[in-house]
């Protein structure tokens, strides 16, 4: 379908009403060209309350999502686990996806989405979209500008105690297609990548502090979990650009002061903020200038930005900005860390990407038609 013929609004059926469902549906009426549609669960209450409480003006079934010829764009919010066999059947029923992260848990699952979704000729786009925020744009700019001088380096520290002090059901983030790698890395990795463009290699060490973990949080505070993944994962990354990254993701720390991101070039340096967050503060050093504070050159956004830049990059026939080649190469990339580990060696990538086109600044919140 050209740009010419495609809807001015594109529809959306959502699928999987659950934790993180609220946001989406909370903030995509307020962007343009997106119509939430339809909601949809293997739970039928749990989809029919969701429409209720948002307005959405109905629930169905799964298959009849599917089917249904007026939705365009199907929003996967499952499961980690089930994301790729979601996403392939909503590939199969000539829709198009949006997929919460990660794209899938295995590499060949994911290659299997990306395939797919060619063969069939629709597009296929992933969280995390918290780089299109005005926090990390702003840190784009800033680089593209070359405000901090030619990249060189980055770290990155996702430094935590895990989840089983507030979550409600812990176990599935120490069981296999979790840790703190598969869990937090998206964010982080995503945010390099918009920032540095894609990585040639890793190397990587990991360890488990905790055989099992107790739950204190309720509903089932005094159970245990047993840890099947690693729970500190340290990796070291050769950007295609010659910048050295290095990541530390982690659930056995209790405390840290540690930068979530920063970016040093040969001119100065970047505190990039929370790339798990929309916003900022962004901090700018250059020379031997003391820290201050970069005004957002965008808008801070929230959870659904990428579904309205996809619907835009749909009517404009271009590529999206959140197209999943980039979230099938943050998926190697957690996979290479961990194989680095237990094979000792320098893995070289399987995949690349391009480098997401910067969002110009001054438009209003989810507009991406520019």
């Amino acid at each position: 379908m050209t740009a010419s013929e495609q809807p001015s609004v594109v529809k959306v059926g959502l699928i999987g009403c659950g934790t993180i469902s609220p946001q989406y549906l909370k903030n995509l009426p307020g962007y343009p060209g997106v119509e939430v549609a339809v909601c949809s669960d293997i739970d039928m209450d749990r989809a029919r309350s969701r429409a209720e409480e948002f307005g959405v003006p109905r629930s169905s079934s799964v298959a009849e999502l599917l089917a249904d010829t007026d939705v365009g764009l199907v929003i996967n919010l499952t499961l980690p686990g089930t994301h790729a066999e979601v996403s392939l059947e909503a590939i199969a029923a000539g829709k198009h996806v949006y997929s919460e992260k990660p794209l899938a848990v295995a590499r060949e699952d994911g290659d299997a989405v990306i395939s797919a979704a060619r063969k069939r000729g629709v597009m296929v786009g992933c969280a995390p979209d918290t780089f299109l925020g005005g926090g990390i744009q702003t840190c784009r700019r800033l680089i593209d500008e070359g405000q901090i001088g030619r990249p060189i380096a980055a770290t990155a520290f996702m430094l935590n105690h895990g989840h089983e002090h507030w979550h409600p059901a812990p176990a599935f983030y120490y069981q296999k297609g979790a840790g703190p790698m598969f869990d937090m890395g998206p964010y982080y990795l995503t945010a390099l990548i918009a920032l540095l463009g894609p990585i040639r290699r890793v190397s990587g060490s990991h360890g488990s502090a905790f055989a099992e973990r107790t739950i204190t949080s309720e509903p089932l505070s005094g159970q245990t979990v047993e840890v099947e993944v690693p729970t500190h994962v340290a990796g070291v990354m050769d950007f295609q650009n010659g910048a050295i990254g290095t990541i530390v993701t982690s659930f056995d720390v209790w405390a840290s002061q540690t930068p979530r991101i920063e970016i040093y070039g040969t001119e100065g340096a970047l505190s990039v903020p929370d790339p798990n967050r929309f916003g900022g503060p962004v901090m700018l050093q250059r020379g031997r200038d003391e820290w201050r504070e970069a005004p957002l050159t965008h808008p801070e956004g929230g959870r659904g930005l990428g579904v309205a830049e996809m619907a835009a990059a749909l009517r404009a026939g271009r590529e999206s900005r959140v197209d999943a080649a980039m979230a099938n190469h943050v998926l190697d990339v957690m996979h290479a860390v961990h194989e680095s580990s237990d094979d000792g060696r320098h893995v070289t990538l399987r995949t690349s990407c391009e480098r997401p086109a910067a969002v110009p600044p001054g438009q209003v919140e989810g507009d991406f038609s520019a």
